[in-house]
């Protein structure tokens, strides 16, 4: 029984009828054939709208008409125009009779049943039903997996009785607080274990612990890689993707896979096969459309956080590892991208890869994709076996929901001690009868501490024993060669030390070359020199006076050239700890080779401005114009940079903590400065000595001699002489500061 509707959706539906028959109609014009007229049953159809409402019959009518005039359809007509809301129609054998035998439209709001059309029964089973699975083929669980990586060694990883403490220390005392406890596990080839647990609950800890990114004499227990202990040499075979995307923001998706590949890759390949690898770990990831765009970052536009994403796994995947683990590789992304991010793992573990992953919130749709679960609460083991046995064993110790609900959340609930909508355990509600137990004030439910206390004995007394005698099972036998190779890892370099220069030497000139030429940097180099070369306009030496200015601005290049570069070196070593701790604990390069090529790759964009600044202030202020004096002055100049930019290397090595840093370079220049010859002639012996190591009185002096070596014999003091001893100063400063720095580096820890 229809029901009537409001004009205006009569006349909308009308509307849709109308933009419906167009589409049928321009669909099955075709010029095959004919089809008479009277082939066409006299039922009409009738299209009804999604609330019951009845179209008009001249809409039916045109509808029917359309389809009629002199055309056949060859076999198999299909039109497939959308996934699920778009309009799905089908036209099957026209010419036959069975016409419009399905059309959905969800996003019309309408549905249309047909009757006087009938399809024979032998075509039914020929004919194939539109599925999204035909529009959405990464949503196709039948398909070929798109990881099929050269074979690689297969880990069988176990870990049994895991235990983790940190002292804390504190000012007159120190603590010792544990955070994880007796964790038992295991994965094999293949499979994708995730490890759940509320935040602090201890899962990036044992990721790190199974990665070997902690110090193995901190561990209690055991864990084992094909039934050997770890060692420095799996790092070649481990693959560890960290919560945070450490990335480059100015290079693009495809250079930095290709940085990745040409360093980490074995030595046995050429640039070429490395660089397609590089190709085809982009392919594998879906990363086409975006392989030329910056990585981006806070303050640059780039990729998405999907994208960026499956980039960071990309840097790891690309060295095809036996042993993948990622931090939480989901969080901060949409639903549809993270069970897309899953998928990608499973499809990486079915190349043969044992794959470990933390999760903090999944949906339930993503919980159904793991094969294997650890659930943590407070560093201690809940629950570990198979993701989908997870509901059914708590159910077995008295914990249920009570209300429809992701089975992630109910699992999260009951590992923060909330079980609201949660079945009590009358075992659990027994402690709390006889006062052994606390219940919450407010409901009068047990607390989260006694809910965590039940959850680890039901499972030490129902699980663990058992667990643990499947972890002293062997490797399977077949494998026995995989533990020999074990051992055999040895460590190696991907490039040699020089091959390793160059490529960091490139990657940072690329990366950086963005800072240094910014419009910012550039306005204030050549600002302050317009305004310096209108201040001492075409100054005259030939007067005391006029040398006295003039060696006052000598003095002012001297601290400008000497505090700029300290200001920005000291930024460098901190603001790149993360790559260095992530790149250092993949064994990608060398500490000396990224330290020169650190260091180095700086010296050509520092001397372009340093050059457009002495180009204007020299023939503005009236500097001796003479070729020789011009190329000496800017090679002092030069050598002042690279001396102040070996002490902000310096310290920010030392401090690696940019508001210490800052703190410091600012009273060392400031210190520097006041000593460097001009304020102060006569020093205190007790503190002359400072002015020795300022780079700003060496590079004062000498530029003084350089200036006025045919002019005077003395010069505010200053001797005018060959400058030997300045130059030497300013080299040994070079090479002394980066001494420190770099010695500061090899002593500062790996952190992940």
């Amino acid at each position: 029984m229809s029901t009537e509707k409001p004009p205006l959706a009569s006349g909308l539906a009308r509307t849709r009828s109308e933009q419906l028959y167009e589409t049928v109609a321009a669909a099955i014009k075709s010029p095959h054939g004919s089809m008479d007229a009277n082939s066409v049953p006299a039922t009409t159809p009738t299209i009804t709208g999604s609330g019951g409402g009845t179209l008009s019959g001249k809409s039916s009518r045109r509808l029917v008409m359309g389809a009629s005039p002199g055309r056949s359809g060859g076999a198999g007509t299909h039109i497939r125009k959308s996934r699920s809301a778009q309009l799905k129609l089908e036209l099957d054998e026209v010419s036959s009779g069975a016409a419009l035998s399905r059309a959905s439209s969800a996003s019309l709001g309408l549905s249309f049943s047909f009757t006087g059309f009938a399809m024979p029964p032998d075509e039914i089973s020929d004919s194939n039903p539109f599925s999204d699975d035909e529009m959405i083929p990464e949503d196709n669980e039948n398909k070929k997996p798109k990881f099929q990586a050269e074979p690689t060694l297969p880990i069988f990883l176990k870990f049994k009785e895991v235990t983790y403490k940190v002292v804390i220390k504190k000012l007159t005392s120190s603590a010792e607080k544990e955070i994880l406890s007796g964790i038992n596990g295991s994965v094999s080839p293949g499979e994708v274990l995730a490890l759940m647990g509320p935040s602090g609950s201890g899962k990036t800890t044992l990721l790190s612990l199974l990665g070997g990114r902690i110090s193995q004499s901190a561990i209690g227990g055991s864990i084992t890689y094909n039934d050997k202990p770890y060692t420095k040499y799996l790092k070649s075979k481990i693959g560890f993707v960290t919560q945070d995307d450490v990335l480059f923001p100015h290079l693009t998706v495809k250079e930095t896979l290709t940085y990745a590949a040409r360093l980490r890759l074995p030595k046995t390949l050429t640039r070429e096969q490395k660089e397609q690898r590089a190709i085809g770990v982009i392919q594998e990831l879906g990363l086409e459309r975006c392989q030329d765009t910056m990585i981006g970052g806070a303050f640059v536009r780039g990729v998405s956080g999907g994208e960026r994403k499956r980039v960071s796994i990309g840097n790891e995947i690309i060295i095809n590892p036996s042993l993948l683990l990622l931090d939480e590789p989901t969080s901060g992304l949409d639903s549809t991208t993270a069970l897309r991010i899953i998928q990608m793992l499973h499809d990486i573990a079915e190349a043969g890869k044992t794959v470990i992953t933390t999760i903090h919130q999944p949906s339930s749709r993503l919980f159904h994709r793991f094969d294997k679960l650890i659930l943590l609460g407070r560093g201690n083991l809940l629950y570990f076996g198979k993701s989908s046995e997870a509901l059914d064993y708590f159910s077995s110790i008295g914990c249920s929901p009570l209300i429809a609900m992701n089975p992630a959340e109910f699992l999260l609930d009951l590992a923060n001690g909330n079980i609201n909508d949660i079945s009590v355990p009358s075992e659990l509600e027994d402690r709390v009868q006889v006062g052994n137990s606390d219940r919450e004030p407010r409901t009068g439910k047990p607390s989260p501490a006694v809910v965590h206390e039940y959850l680890v004995e039901a499972y030490e007394t129902r699980v663990t024993e058992q667990e643990k005698k499947k972890l002293t099972d062997p490797v399977p036998l077949g494998e026995e060669e995989a533990k020999a190779k074990v051992l055999r890892l040895k460590r190696q370099w991907g490039a040699s030390w020089w091959e390793q220069y160059c490529i960091l030497f490139a990657r940072g000139l690329k990366e950086r070359r963005h800072e240094y030429f910014s419009w910012l940097r550039v306005t204030q180099v050549l600002s302050t020199a317009v305004i310096l070369g209108l201040l001492w306009w075409r100054s005259d030496i030939r007067t005391p006076r006029g040398l006295q200015d003039q060696a006052g601005l000598l003095f002012f290049i001297a601290v400008f050239w000497g505090f700029f570069p300290v200001f920005t070196a000291i930024f460098a070593f901190p603001q790149e700890r993360a790559m260095l701790n992530k790149e250092r604990a993949a064994d990608m390069y060398r500490l000396s080779a990224y330290f020169l090529a650190r260091t180095t790759s700086d010296l050509p964009l520092d001397f372009i401005l340093p050059s457009l600044f002495l180009l204007v202030v020299y023939f503005m202020t009236g500097l001796r114009l003479s070729p020789y004096p011009f190329f000496l002055s800017m090679l002092t100049v030069f050598l002042c940079i690279i001396a102040a930019q070996g002490l902000g290397l310096a310290i920010g090595a030392i401090l690696m903590d940019l508001k210490k840093a800052t703190t410091l370079a600012s009273v060392t220049v400031m210190t520097f400065m006041l000593a460097g010859g001009f304020f102060v002639k006569k020093v205190p012996v007790f503190i002359s000595w400072i002015r020795y190591l300022s780079f700003n009185y060496h590079t004062y002096k000498l530029l003084l001699k350089v200036q006025y070596q045919d002019f005077a014999q003395s010069i505010n003091g200053t001797k005018i002489d060959d400058g030997l001893t300045e130059v030497v100063a300013l080299v040994v400063m070079i090479f002394g500061y980066r001494l420190l720095a770099y010695l500061s580096l090899r002593q500062m820890k790996i952190t992940t």
